[in-house]
């Protein structure tokens, strides 16, 4: 059957960056490491309530043998004897989005899908959560993994996990088969507001050396001034 991980998240496709990502948190630990997935170029998916990993394998395969995201999970889910416990949200490298709440999952339970944008959640406080996701995504125009993490605050600020938060993480890919950015905080009293401070220190310490790691098509060097930082104790350097 699976651990039950009753959470909520956004999966998400940017038209102009064609980047894809998922941002999530949860009540239990590691969230991070047994929910979202990603594919590059192909899709992203988030496999949750009694979660099965195998479920978003077995979807980002199928969409890179070419499936639609509406056949990819129609086939998983009807091979699944407990699909009804689950809970997926899929968006594809064009944006075209599902999701699926199996009529089990612990209430509240459902899910907003529009082009580019899956949100999903189940044992919530109520819809609200979701509500507040999609409002705060869509009025914001930064970069996806901001417009994502604003999103997950709202939900948060929104009621979130009526049993409280433990873990929460954001994960953002473009063209490489390494992620953007790969953020987790796995057991914390407040994980969303801590995600954010590491999503602030990743963005002047992490991100500047991303950008500068080898690239599947293309030559990158280093600048000297990201290696001379990184050579500093991480309480020496900027963020």
């Amino acid at each position: 059957m699976g651990l039950q991980a009753n959470t909520f998240s956004i999966v998400a496709h940017c038209s102009r960056t064609r980047q894809l990502g998922i941002a999530i948190s949860t009540a239990i630990p590691g969230v991070g490491g047994i929910c979202p997935f990603i594919c590059p170029n192909i899709g992203a998916v988030s496999t949750q309530s009694w979660v099965n990993p195998y479920l978003a394998f077995e979807i980002l395969d199928m969409l890179k043998s070419g499936a639609t995201v509406n056949s990819a999970l129609e086939q998983a889910i009807l091979a699944d004897d407990d699909r009804e416990q689950r809970q997926l949200g899929i968006v594809d490298a064009s944006g075209r989005s599902i999701a699926w709440t199996g009529a089990e999952c612990t209430p509240w339970s459902g899910q907003i899908v529009r082009t580019g944008l899956a949100i999903q959640g189940n044992m919530l406080i109520g819809e609200n959560t979701l509500v507040a996701m999609e409002t705060a995504f869509s009025k914001s125009t930064e970069e996806l993994s901001e417009r994502l993490m604003c999103s997950l605050e709202a939900g948060q600020a929104a009621g979130g996990d009526m049993r409280g938060k433990q873990s929460a993480a954001l994960k953002v890919y473009a063209s490489e088969d390494y992620p953007l950015l790969d953020l987790r905080v796995d057991e914390h009293t407040e994980p969303v507001k801590e995600l954010r401070r590491v999503l602030t220190v990743a963005r002047t310490q992490l991100a500047p050396f991303i950008a500068g790691m080898p690239g599947r098509l293309e030559k990158r060097h280093l600048d000297q001034t990201v290696k001379d930082m990184l050579l500093l104790p991480p309480d020496k350097r900027i963020g």
